[in-house]
């Protein structure tokens, strides 16, 4: 079992920034990969980008390349999402995920562990 836990969130204007964490414990494997997934009211929750902490390697969404970067920190566990130049379309409840070796797997079917959501609110 690998247990997530989010941090960060919150109001912002557009062009502002955010940044949320995801602190993961148990049993981590060196294939990890952890993703964030969005889910707006009345939308379906969507994939918005994911790492593989142990590679660096990343995937994201089309929509938030330039504007959003995925990092971790290895020795705290923890994958951070920096979220700049935020538009009120990115307004929703943002997930931190795991699965055990898929990166580019965009479907929340795909992920095995999820953390509590975050609401992140961005006003005009």
């Amino acid at each position: 079992q690998v247990q997530l836990v989010e941090l960060g969130g919150g109001s912002v204007q557009a062009g502002g920034s955010l940044r949320l964490s995801c602190a993961a414990s148990g049993r981590t494997s060196s294939t990890l990969v952890v993703g964030w997934f969005r889910q707006a009211p009345g939308k379906d929750r969507e994939f918005v980008v994911s790492i593989q902490p142990n590679t660096g390697r990343t995937y994201y969404r089309n929509s938030v390349k330039g504007r959003f970067t995925i990092s971790t920190d290895n020795a705290k566990n923890t994958v951070y999402l920096q979220m700049n130049s935020l538009k009120p379309e990115d307004t929703a409840v943002y997930y931190c995920a795991a699965n055990e070796g898929y990166l580019e797997v965009i479907s929340q079917h795909g992920y095995d562990y999820w953390g509590q959501g975050t609401q992140v609110t961005v006003s005009s």
